[in-house]
Formats: C-alpha cells, sequence, structure tokens
C-alpha cells in the first residue's frame, strides 16, 4: 500500500492575510516563528536560509509569490543525504475568513522518495511550526 504524496493542514488564524504574509515572506517573519533566525530573497529563484537553534540552516528555493495570497518553496528532505537533488514543494494559501485568515499548507513530493522517508517527521514538524507561527501572530 502506498503513502500519502502530501502533508496538508488548514489553520484559522485570527489576523489579516496581509499580516500572516509578513510572517511567512519576510527574515523577521519567518525568524520568529519558522526557525530562530532567517533571510530570504522574495522572488521566484530567490533563496532563503532558515536556521534553528542547535541544528543546521536549511535553505530553501523561493518557486511562487503571489502576494498577498500564495507562497512556494522548495527544500531538502529530512534524513536524505545533502547533496541529493530530490526536494518536496510547499505551498501556502491564504484567504480572508472573516476578520482573520483561512491558511491553508501544503508539502509535496513525498512520492519521490524511499518508503516514507522525511514524511513523518515534517508531518510533526508541521504541526508545531503552524502552532508557533498561530503564537507569534498572536503575540505580535
Amino acid at each position: 500500500m502506498g503513502f500519502p504524496d502530501r502533508i496538508e493542514r488548514i489553520v484559522e488564524l485570527a489576523h489579516p492575510p496581509e499580516k500572516v504574509w509578513a510572517a511567512l515572506t519576510t527574515a523577521e517573519g519567518l525568524g520568529s516563528w519558522f526557525g530562530s533566525e532567517a533571510e530570504i530573497d522574495l522572488r521566484p529563484g530567490g533563496t532563503a536560509r532558515v536556521r534553528w537553534p542547535g541544528e543546521h540552516a536549511v535553505e530553501l528555493r523561493v518557486e511562487k509569490v503571489e502576494a498577498p495570497a500564495v507562497f512556494g518553496f522548495t527544500w531538502p528532505v529530512c534524513g536524505m543525504p545533502p547533496d541529493d537533488p530530490r526536494r518536496t514543494y510547499v505551498e501556502f494559501s491564504l484567504e480572508p475568513a472573516g476578520p482573520g485568515t483561512r491558511l491553508r499548507m501544503v508539502e509535496s513530493g513525498f512520492a519521490q522518495l524511499p518508503g516514507e522517508q522525511g514524511r513523518d517527521s515534517r508531518s510533526e514538524g508541521w504541526d508545531r511550526e503552524l502552532g508557533e507561527l498561530a503564537d507569534f501572530l498572536d503575540a505580535a
């Protein structure tokens, strides 16, 4: 039996899309909830670098920017050698939901990998990271 090629989460946030967009697409925002430090060149083909305390940095490639509604990037797969060319694609879609935002996050591309390589850790990681995004927005 196969496993799902994607991880999908939908989160209702009590903040307008513009505020959520800034948290997703600026160095200050990313470095506050998705790691401890970040850099980003926000354009298709641009790169972003995210660091976590006590861990290595991860480089992302910006693939899609449709402000303030869609942000997509590719990044390495957990547990694969650093020189492995395979990447997964993450896309955040934002839509107004009353005074807040409905955020949909989809990470896809796991079918190209052996077994469930990286999928389980990413699935748990997104639950934690999206909770941290909500906490960051609520505290700001």
